[in-house]
């Protein structure tokens, strides 16, 4: 198992990526002797050689005998078949991981004076060759923000234990390329590679339970603690190098504008297991993490910072501070520094005890730090007195760093947001009313009434629930949620929570509910002049196509409710909307959602002038193409420049976490590509260039929007036998008992396609190799505009070229139409039962595939679906042959499993290979969920 490797160029394939893949293969095969014998190994590899004959020439005859192969396997050697699959690609992506670190180092190596494209020096150089002068770019970086928000999405399956092997294996990996290794260094390092990999093949790759809330926010933690807590501040690092570089004789202090947020623990909706209690447990593990960061970071600083007092002259206010810190605190001798000589030191041990007594709740409010700033302060005190004795090269390189962590990271380490679904604030909301006699079932009003009714106990500032009143489990829970947010601000400071989003918005009372439940703790009140202080703001989550569209006016009708406007103009008149790119995608399809997220994106902007809000999208991107996926830096550059202007939150979820954050170099390209995109959308609002024909354009793509929509629908809601075809004929069941989340899969315990959520929805259609949700009514619906018309196809070529939200589609399609296998999809079709449902359906997929390729190569101008990103198209063509024995074995075991259970009967070690079957084409597939 040695050949598979992805070459970043046809003609010029990579060497040092095809020996890692070979090198990693052939311990493999190793492995596979030693585990299994040489039957093992030699079973694999015929199967791994007809995979890719049938590739290369499809001949029906070998087809037949590489399925019977297949389906001959016995029990025991098909479950390590399965294992040497799916372990391969895990070490290919760990190899091709490593190669992308490379590439940008032989790209910084050779290119002498060039700059890297999508690197902050681009984007920066770009300004300055624009003419553009350094008091705009100021302004310009004082209105930029995006903020990556992770969720426990369990789009990965894969375990932490298993990750922390990659991890080892792919550092081992990397010491290839140094020059200096001996032979004797080279065969140790093989050895460690066999030893992990051994490792690697009895660790078991599936959870034996599902995992807790808080695991997923360990996990979540992982990447703070090993990449992102240094990563971050190296990006502004050099972005402050390069406006030096470019915009000299200022003191550039970039103003923050990246940073993280999480959902994991504080998103309730339709999990259970996420309570209050869970939430207050996860900030203080947030708390914990952070001090222990900065902790770790002055005991180097003590290391570091040995000037002596007998050479250099330290500033008043250094000797003040310490002599100050002497008189508030009580430290043990052993952990001060005795060398009064050494101020420095001295200064390091009463911050480190100051950091311990932090996190203590008993600690004397003298003797630690009440906020960040006065760490901030200290820390400023110190690099100044640096910087007096010509000590800079160390205060840049280590005090500024750390300053800029204890900005970025304060002492909570990451904004929590809080979700809830709307329907059990009007629930708590109905309860508490009709305890209080103001009115007998809330729920039952008109939205007008809702409204009237709230922005009424929304003024009235008498507490609308009391402690000696008793209420359901429910909302008490609900009620509890505030209180703890309250608690938190307080305890952690009030950026810690600041959002509360709200699913399934479909109304202005919707949000006012939250407000009036925030008002009963104090984080929305009055102070004695009448003036609103609001600590927490609702966030109104748009999802499906009718809720995009009834969205600027639910904003409209907030906006104009003067007790909330109030609220908005306490958070500095900005609002906080986020839009569902998952259930707009589960509901309309890829087109229509696409398009519809455009329209509302700017007719919600327009409500927003209106009024003189700023607002800040949310975009809730997933990491598959079916639910918006796609790199950083694109996602930004996708969103309509001038709705930016408020910032940008983006959620960042499952597979993506792991591919962009897991390794440093990599953390420091997404996120610095991430910058460059985000200052050339702030630049592009301000200096907007949309062709003249835009709106005639968009008009255009409205009419291939809704015959997308109507197609998919016709399909998806109107097909009567369709939900049946989509259960049987994806591993939609068995996904449900993949350990992969906390989560269920379905807000209810029902059937109905409403209530599936978007992740299993996309992640089996992957699964299954038909990439449905990704792809689906394009086809007709460019037709529809086309219809034979060489005038409108050539309008279609020039949006193509022209228009960046139409070209981003059309590729995103690509990439969907490459990824996807309808031979493959045609395997798991004829596990339905109905077959006249399965030959109707599947031909109909068939056809509207065939029909969208067509077009799209007409469009393009393509020979081939890819041919525009050729690394991609290589990587999908030599992957393929791999994942296909996977998929064929997933399908025979799926069938056995079922045809079981239907006699009411299992088998536990039947199930297992079934998961495990998952597991390796999801690494073989990568963005799956």
């Amino acid at each position: 198992m040695s050949d598979l490797a992805v070459v970043t160029n046809k003609n010029q394939p990579n060497n040092l990526l095809r020996r890692d893949v070979r090198f990693l293969g052939n311990i493999l095969g190793e492995v596979l002797v030693h585990q299994g014998g040489t039957e093992l190994l030699d079973i694999v590899e015929k199967i791994r050689e007809m995979s890719k004959s049938l590739r290369a020439n499809f001949v029906p005859s070998l087809f037949e005998e590489f399925k019977n192969t297949i389906r001959g396997l016995e029990a025991d050697n098909r479950h390590q078949v399965i294992r040497a699959f799916a372990i391969y690609f895990q070490l290919v992506n760990i190899a091709e991981q490593n190669h992308r670190i490379r590439r940008k180092r032989d790209y910084e190596r050779s290119a002498g004076e060039n700059i890297q494209p999508g690197s902050i020096e681009s984007v920066i150089m770009e300004l300055k060759d624009s003419n553009i002068p350094m008091e705009e770019v100021q302004q310009l970086l004082q209105g930029i923000s995006l903020e990556l928000v992770m969720t426990a999405h369990p789009t990965e399956a894969m375990r932490r234990a298993v990750l922390a092997i990659h991890k080892r294996i792919a550092d081992e990996v990397m010491q290839l390329d140094n020059p200096t290794i001996t032979y004797r260094e080279r065969e140790q390092l093989r050895e460690k590679l066999l030893n992990e990999v051994i490792t690697l093949w009895q660790t078991d790759e599936l959870r034996d339970r599902k995992p807790t809330v808080i695991d997923e926010v360990r996990n979540g933690m992982y990447y703070f603690d090993q990449t992102l807590f240094d990563v971050l501040p190296d990006v502004y690092q050099e972005l402050e190098r390069c406006l030096d570089k470019y915009y000299p004789g200022h003191a550039w202090h970039v103003p923050t504008y990246l940073r993280f947020g999480s959902w994991i623990g504080g998103d309730r909706d339709g999990n259970p297991s996420v309570t209050a209690k869970i939430t207050w447990e996860t900030l203080k593990m947030h708390r914990q993490l952070v001090l222990h960061k900065y902790g770790e970071i002055l005991k180097e600083l003590n290391g570091v910072l040995s000037f002596s007092a007998n050479l250099v002259d330290v500033t008043p206010a250094l000797l003040e501070s310490i002599e100050q810190d002497r008189k508030q605190m009580e430290i043990k001798s052993v952990d001060r520094w005795r060398n009064e000589k050494e101020p420095y030191r001295v200064k390091l041990s009463y911050m480190r005890e100051k950091l311990i007594n932090t996190g203590l709740a008993d600690a004397p409010a003298s003797a630690k730090y009440g906020s960040p700033q006065e760490l901030i302060q200290d820390l400023s005190t110190i690099d100044q007195s640096l910087r007096n004795h010509y000590a800079d090269f160390v205060a840049d390189s280590y005090i500024k760093k750390t300053i800029r962590q204890v900005e970025l990271f304060g002492f909570h380490l990451v904004a929590l947001d809080v979700r809830q679904h709307s329907k059990e604030h009007e629930n708590a909301m109905t309860e508490i009313l009709a305890h209080m006699n103001i009115v007998s079932n809330y729920a039952e009003l008109e939205e007008e009434a809702k409204i009237e009714l709230l922005h009424e106990l929304l003024k009235d500032p008498r507490p609308l629930t009391s402690p000696y009143a008793e209420y359901t489990e429910s909302t008490q829970e609900c009620l509890d949620v505030y209180k703890t947010i309250q608690a938190a601000q307080k305890e952690f400071g009030v950026d810690c929570i600041s959002s509360y989003l709200i699913s399934m918005t479909q109304g202005a009372s919707d949000m006012l509910e939250v407000m009036v439940f925030a008002k009963e703790v104090g984080l929305y009140r009055r102070d004695a002049e009448g003036k609103v202080i609001c600590t927490l703001q609702s966030v109104p989550l748009f999802e499906t196509i009718d809720d995009l569209h009834a969205a600027p006016a639910i904003m409209d009708t907030l906006f104009n409710i003067p007790a909330y406007r109030q609220g908005v103009e306490a958070k500095g008149n900005m609002h906080e909307i986020m839009l569902g790119y998952s259930d707009s995608n589960k509901d309309g399809g890829m087109i229509t959602a696409n398009w519809e997220l455009r329209v509302a994106l700017n007719e919600i902007t327009n409500t927003g002038n209106k009024h003189g809000v700023k607002l800040k999208f949310f975009h809730g991107r997933g990491g598959a193409l079916g639910r918006g996926g796609m790199p950083l830096n694109r996602s930004i550059l996708a969103q309509p420049a001038h709705t930016i202007g408020g910032g940008i939150k983006i959620t960042e979820q499952g597979e993506v976490l792991s591919s962009r954050y897991a390794m440093q170099p990599i953390a420091y390209r997404s996120l610095e590509q991430a910058t460059s995109a985000l200052i050339t959308a702030a630049l592009l609002a301000r200096y907007p260039q949309s062709p003249q024909q835009e709106h005639k354009w968009d008009a255009i793509i409205k009419q291939i929007s809704e015959a997308a929509q109507e197609k998919y629908q016709d399909l998806i809601f109107r097909d009567p036998d369709f939900l049946s075809f989509f259960k049987e004929s994806t591993p939609l069941p068995e996904i449900g008992e993949l350990n992969i989340g906390s989560r269920p899969s379905k807000r209810k315990n029902s059937d109905r396609f409403e209530d599936l959520r978007a992740i299993p929805w996309v992640f089996s259609w992957t699964q299954s190799r038909y990439l449905l949700p990704a792809w689906y009514a394009a086809g007709t619906a460019l037709q529809s505009y086309y219809n034979g018309n060489e005038e409108n196809m050539k309008t279609l070529r020039t949006m193509y070229e022209q228009s960046s939200f139409f070209r981003t589609m059309i590729d995103s399609l690509q990439m969907a139409l490459a990824k996807a296998d309808l031979l493959i999809a045609k395997e798991y079709a004829n596990m339905i039962k109905n077959k006249e449902t399965e030959q109707r359906i599947f031909g109909g997929i068939m056809e509207e595939y065939k029909i969208t390729s067509e077009l799209i190569l007409m469009i393009t101008g393509q020979q081939e679906i890819l041919d525009n990103v050729p690394v991609i198209q290589e990587s999908i063509r030599l992957r393929n042959p791999y994942v296909d024995p996977l998929s064929y074995l997933q399908v025979q075991l799926i069938t056995e499993l079922r045809a079981l259970r239907e006699q009411g009967e299992d088998d536990p070690d039947l199930l297992r290979e079934v998961l495990l079957t998952i597991n390796g084409i999801a690494a073989g597939l990568r963005n799956t969920g």
